[in-house]
């Protein structure tokens, strides 16, 4: 009976219950749609922070570099010998220790010691400006000018007039010089643990990486673009300050940027660097990702002098309009979610009201015939579930499309890091705080990454239970309403 009459009475009031289902629907897809994009937000960040991170990195430890000595140059310095020839080809590498000032070996082990640290690994990062060319030695000759014999010239004893030459001073003609200026990082990795570091944010796409017996070998795993622009291949060789190196691999970055071009062994890196035992980050793992802060506080506290940078505090430093559209999202974009919500379902129990309303001799009849208050109360409260499961089920279809739409076009948002000193004192510092020729004191990093709207099965539930709520308020102040109509009502409305 409940069934066959909740049926008539929704098909008797379409138009109505329609209504009240779109304005559950509208407030539900913007739920939907607010929450995907806030997810894809979250995805973006994630990228951005994994691109300095690295895969499974908790957090960095660094040491700020220290002001330089008054009257000292931080600029670069070449030199080159002097030969005989008239041309002559030189070259040169210049290799300086960048991301912060240089850490002692030992404070790797003394991290990975401190409580609630599963792994810390150590890495050097290198700026190697390569400077190479020719000089052309140029001539010395002298120009000669000749005399008319109308003229007259003064000159001293053995001196002549008339006609003859005379010799100027010598002039070098020709020489010069061209060179070639090639800046680029290198990053010294652990190659004994490579699940942390600067590698572990690239995959080996072509070759090999390193084994764990390459320690102090003369091996090179480069970066797919820098391979690229150098045309080097697995087996190609190529000279760091006069050290030939074989590439084994050429690893493509996970994050849309990778500020590394070379990786080296640590030993060798911290040769070339002239860094014996020496490391300029170090990457740290957690035992768990809920205690990040109490870990971070704990090696400030034991080892001093570091800074210790985790992955909300660089995350403070990204601006742009991946920024700005996180904060819309989670800001205004949630709190206008919520406020189209609140007024779909204020919208949905006055719509219910009136039409109850409207059945004033409906419900005053049935009371008549016997039925009680809490059947009544039940058909009302029955026909609006129906109403809110219906809004609920056109809302995720919406959400979905509207989701679904900006997946499909891909707004492109920028990460603007914020710039950091060539010193580091955080994760900036260390390998992905971008790179510059020596003397560059601020870097900065500038993301491009695709928005997406992922809908998750958490998200589909929220709309469900949205759903049955709207349904349950709009039900029960309709509801409260029929229960307290008496059975004279209906005859009194009755013309």
């Amino acid at each position: 009976m409940f069934g066959i009459y909740l049926k008539r009475e929704l098909s008797r009031r379409k138009k109505a219950a329609l209504v009240i289902a779109m304005g559950l629907a509208l407030g539900i897809a913007l739920v939907i749609t607010v929450n995907s994009v806030s997810a894809g937000m979250n995805q973006a960040q994630d990228k951005v922070l994994k691109s300095l991170y690295g895969l499974g990195t908790d957090m960095t430890v660094t040491k700020a570099q220290s002001a330089p000595k008054a009257g000292s140059s931080q600029g670069p310095s070449f030199k080159f010998g002097a030969t005989s020839s008239s041309s002559s080809s030189q070259s040169s590498d210049r290799v300086n220790t960048q991301g912060g000032q240089a850490l002692a070996s030992s404070l790797v082990t003394k991290v990975g010691a401190q409580k609630g640290v599963s792994a810390a690994v150590g890495a050097l990062t290198l700026n190697v400006t390569k400077v190479d060319g020719s000089f052309t030695q140029g001539k010395a000759k002298s120009s000669t000018t000749s005399g008319s014999s109308g003229s007259s010239q003064q000159g001293g004893p053995g001196s002549g007039s008339g006609g003859g030459t005379s010799t100027g001073q010598p002039q070098v003609q020709g020489g010069g010089a061209n060179f070639n200026v090639n800046s680029y990082s290198v990053a010294g990795i652990d190659v004994t643990n490579q699940t942390l570091g600067p590698l572990s944010t690239s995959k080996i796409t072509t070759g090999k990486t390193f084994t764990t017996t390459q320690t102090n070998a003369k091996v090179a795993v480069v970066s797919k673009s820098y391979a690229k622009s150098k045309k080097y291949k697995v087996g190609s060789t190529f000279k760091i300050s006069g050290t030939k190196f074989t590439v084994i691999g050429i690893a493509t970055p996970n994050s849309s940027e990778s500020t590394i071009d070379v990786y080296l062994p640590l030993k060798q890196a911290q040769t070339l660097g002239d860094s014996k035992n020496k490391v300029t980050t170090i990457y740290v793992k957690a035992t768990d990702s809920k205690q990040i802060a109490t870990v971070k506080s704990t090696i400030q506290k034991n080892i001093s002098g570091t800074t210790v940078t985790t992955s909300a505090d660089l995350a403070s430093t990204v601006s742009g309009s991946l920024s700005t559209a996180s904060n819309l999202a989670t800001s205004v974009g949630k709190w206008l979610s919520i406020a189209v919500l609140i007024a779909a379902f204020l919208v949905a129990a006055l719509l219910t009201s009136s039409a109850v309303s409207r059945r004033v001799r409906e419900f005053g009849t049935l009371k008549a015939l016997g039925w009680p208050s809490r059947k009544v109360t039940r058909q009302v409260v029955g026909e609006s579930m129906v109403n809110g499961l219906i809004g609920g089920g056109l809302g995720i279809a919406l959400g979905l499309a509207a989701a679904y739409t900006v997946t499909a076009i891909s707004p492109k948002l920028t990460a603007q890091l914020g710039s950091t000193s060539g010193g580091g004192g955080g994760m900036g510092g260390g390998p992905g705080g971008g790179q510059g020729g020596p003397g560059q004191q601020a870097t900065s990093n500038t993301l491009e990454i695709a928005l997406n709207a992922p809908v998750s099965l958490t998200t589909i539930a929220l709309a469900v239970g949205l759903a049955v709520t709207g349904g349950l308020i709009a039900g029960a102040m309709g509801g409260w309403r029929a229960s307290r109509m008496r059975p004279a009502d209906a005859l009194r409305s009755v013309s």
